[in-house]
């Protein structure tokens, strides 16, 4: 049956575009990779300097695809000529009619359009995935497209239900817990030392007050203090955290789930094991509230978790292209 689609632009307060988003992504990634209405709305909310468009194919009145595209006015995170494919979906009845390519010209003149030479598929400010997912088995459409890949990223997992501090992990000059209201100063001048892009641009965004969100849980970062004050941090998703947890895709593992990441220690307390103390804490904390599955996600570093007890559990390719 030839599909003759009609298009409509993104509005990103019309439940029914939110619905049709989510169930198009479902009927076509499966149930290892589901998302619920909640996740798509929490994705689709603008960070400070950004701005996101979509547009949805439609038969009969039916909902077959969608397009998601991004940018992001902060230097210090991407060059303002880098832009982002956020989602690419078709539902299977309508695949291999053209329909995916038509969007992804329609995002990629929009992206031109905003001075964007450059645009990265996946891992945008508020990803749908980091990259494209290899059990999908979608490349070769990107690869004909342009994208091309130069690495892979991995989610990594394990069962914290018989986690035990690895006898790696050494004992430190410092403290590691949980923030607490009053230290966001600390964090963020920290963040603004050491990692002043995408992690420092992650916390203000988690603490922009935000209506339409979950009211961010400070705690949910964890702090190691030396004498000189925060030295390193790691951050916690738990089942009512402000991001959606199933953005890590936790459903093959054994509930309740949890996710640890991003994790990061100043550049001149590397290799002491301040990072095995901080990740280790932090595991820990997890574990001790009740958390079973774990996802530490969009790693390059498979083997220092490996020393953890966490195993490859899922895998992307990281596509970009020229435009």
């Amino acid at each position: 049956m030839t599909i003759q689609p009609s298009y409509q632009s993104l509005n990103a307060n019309d439940p029914g575009q939110i619905d049709a988003i989510a169930t198009i992504w479902n009927e076509a990634c499966g149930p290892a990779l589901a998302i619920s209405t909640h996740a798509v709305q929490y994705n689709l909310q603008p960070v400070a300097g950004g701005t996101v468009v979509g547009q949805l194919a439609y038969h009969n009145g039916q909902p077959i695809g969608f397009i998601l595209a991004s940018t992001l006015n902060e230097p210090r995170v991407m060059p303002p000529e880098v832009g982002w494919i956020d989602a690419l979906i078709v539902a299977p009845t309508a695949q291999r009619q053209g329909i995916g390519s038509a969007l992804l010209a329609w995002a990629e003149t929009w992206l031109r359009g905003q001075g964007c030479q450059k645009v990265i598929f996946g891992a945008s400010q508020r990803p749908f995935v980091p990259g494209l997912p290899v059990a999908l088995g979608t490349r070769d459409f990107f690869s004909r497209h342009g994208f091309v890949s130069d690495h892979d990223a991995w989610d990594v997992a394990a069962n914290l239900a018989m986690y035990e501090k690895p006898e790696t992990v050494r004992e430190i000059d410092g403290l590691v817990r949980p923030a607490q209201r009053g230290e966001e100063g600390a964090l963020l001048e920290f963040l603004e030392r050491e990692f002043p892009g995408r992690w420092r641009f992650e916390f203000t965004e988690f603490m922009r007050d935000k209506p339409s969100l979950r009211r961010a849980r400070f705690s949910d970062y964890m702090l190691l203090w030396t004498e000189r004050g925060v030295d390193g941090f790691c951050q916690l998703t738990f089942e009512d955290s402000q991001r959606p947890l199933e953005r890590f895709f936790p459903y093959d593992l054994p509930r309740p789930w949890g996710q640890l990441g991003s994790v990061g220690v100043s550049a001149d307390r590397r290799g002491r094991g301040y990072g095995a103390a901080l990740l280790d804490t932090g595991l820990r904390r997890l574990r001790d509230n009740g958390v079973n599955g774990c996802v530490i996600d969009w790693t390059g570093i498979v083997d220092f978790y490996a020393k953890f007890g966490f195993q490859p559990y899922r895998q992307y390719h990281m596509l970009s292209k020229e435009l």
